[in-house]
């Protein structure tokens, strides 16, 4: 409903699901066959029809020769964005799309990698042991954008100049706690108080995740996160009462229900990991390109027909997502450039492109919301591509606002990537730098494992 704060019509839709649904609770027909049409409801067409209701509606309702129509959303409502914009030229002037959760058949089974990964070296480590690594990367990487604030600005001078295998050695301690059942309201299962040193495994399993899988051939399956990035909530093992150590924890609902329901169209939401490989999770993903081709996984077209209609887009992604890699956004974003500009030299083509897309990396910021104390995050992107649509106020950088901390309430701008902040000696005015080839190169990973060309196709 964000639209409502800038005085328009606003819509949503249950995709034809009901409010209180998701997707999995119907995508499997009573005879065990998957049901298509909800899929591609939920993949694209809903979204569409409603809008085209909803324009129709308020054009009528407001007599008006000219409406303007926006699209806002994060994560699969920024999967759901793209699915417009790229199929629909014309449906929307622009678009604000946060942290989209491209890729399902590389997404979702990318869950269970930090599982599958712990399985093969038989070790699970405990979260405080990871939760070090990550305190001090941030300690070693804090200043590299020449402002100290608790926040990794720069993770790409930090994987050139850090080495998680430094924290080996390195004590932890960390208190009991409770988790909090948000089903029933009440407290949950009791980790036990933590202490110890950093082990070769615990940053093992921290660069599996931080890097991403690659396959039994040493090939780069899929991205991980950036360094920085919380590691714990995808790959801290469960303590066990029993055996008095951290065991692999069970896979996520997420990752688990793409693979039984959308894969093997089984109505479960439990995965077992017997016999599981990394060569397994290759299967995963390659069978979901194949199968949902063109639906939810968000197939790249071109987008040169949304451009000539006056389109705009902003499109964000926290620098310290845990949930959706900051990567897949910046691959996408490389996609569109190589295939709408493929003769034209890197800086020109990035001209044309920031005509009407412009993509913006938020340091510190977790998935679609801050984490750092300091950390800023954008408020208003959709007034952003208003302004941009309308006024013709170019966004060269984006507005956002530090939420908490001793800062909070201080305004803040955000880079148009490629360009990376850095501060001056003082930390008192902000540039928007071109790394350099080597830094701009740890952007654009290779992915050579799956039969695919990673930069011209999604």
């Amino acid at each position: 409903m964000g639209g409502l704060v800038y005085g328009a019509a606003s819509g949503c839709t249950d995709g034809g699901m009901g409010w209180e649904g998701q997707l999995n609770d119907f995508v499997l027909k009573a005879n065990g066959s998957l049901d298509y049409d909800l899929i591609n409801n939920f993949g694209y067409l809903s979204i569409h029809e409603m809008t085209e209701i909803g324009k129709a509606m308020s054009k009528n309702i407001y007599n008006s020769s000219k409406l303007y129509s926006y699209y806002q959303g994060c994560s699969e409502g920024g999967r759901e964005g793209w699915s417009q914009v790229q199929r629909y030229a014309d449906q929307f002037d622009g678009a604000a799309i946060g942290a989209p959760a491209f890729r399902q058949s590389h997404q979702q089974p990318n869950h269970d990698w930090p599982q599958i990964y712990e399985q093969s070296i038989e070790y699970a480590p405990n979260a405080c042991a990871l939760e070090k690594i990550v305190n001090e990367t941030l300690a070693a990487c804090d200043a590299l954008d020449g402002k100290v604030d608790g926040i990794v600005a720069r993770s790409d001078l930090c994987s050139l100049h850090w080495d998680p295998k430094t924290a080996i050695g390195q004590s932890y301690s960390c208190a009991a706690s409770v988790a909090f059942n948000p089903i029933t309201g009440g407290l949950g299962a009791t980790t036990p108080a933590a202490n110890g040193t950093v082990n070769e495994n615990d940053v093992s399993v921290f660069l599996a995740v931080q890097n991403g899988p690659y396959d039994s051939q040493d090939r780069h399956l899929y991205v991980g996160f950036l360094p920085g990035t919380d590691t714990s909530s995808n790959a801290a093992g469960t303590y066990s009462d029993t055996t008095g150590a951290y065991e692999v924890a069970e896979i996520s609902d997420i990752g688990a229900e793409w693979i039984t329901e959308l894969l093997q169209e089984v109505n479960s939401t439990t995965l077992s990991l017997n016999g599981v490989t990394v060569d397994t999770l290759r299967g995963w993903m390659l069978e979901g390109m194949q199968k949902y081709a063109g639906t939810l996984n968000t197939v790249w077209t071109d987008l040169q027909e949304f451009n000539e209609a006056g389109g705009k887009v902003i499109h964000y992604h926290g620098e310290a997502d845990n949930s959706i890699p900051t990567l897949s956004s910046v691959i996408y974003q490389e996609q569109v450039r190589r295939v709408m500009y493929p003769n034209a030299s890197y800086e020109d083509s990035l001209e044309k492109l920031h005509d009407f897309y412009r993509l913006y990396i938020i340091p510190g910021a977790a998935h679609c919301s801050p984490s750092a104390e300091n950390g800023s995050f954008p408020q208003t992107v959709l007034g952003s591509v208003i302004e941009w649509v309308e006024n013709e106020v170019v966004p060269t950088q984006l507005n956002a606002t530090v939420l908490q901390g001793p800062n909070e309430g201080k305004a803040d701008k955000i880079c148009t990537f490629p360009y990376r902040p850095m501060w001056n000696r003082n930390a008192t005015e902000q540039e928007c730098v071109m790394p350099e080839k080597e830094v701009l190169d740890f952007w654009f990973p290779v992915l050579d494992s799956l039969p695919l060309n990673s930069y011209g196709n999604a």
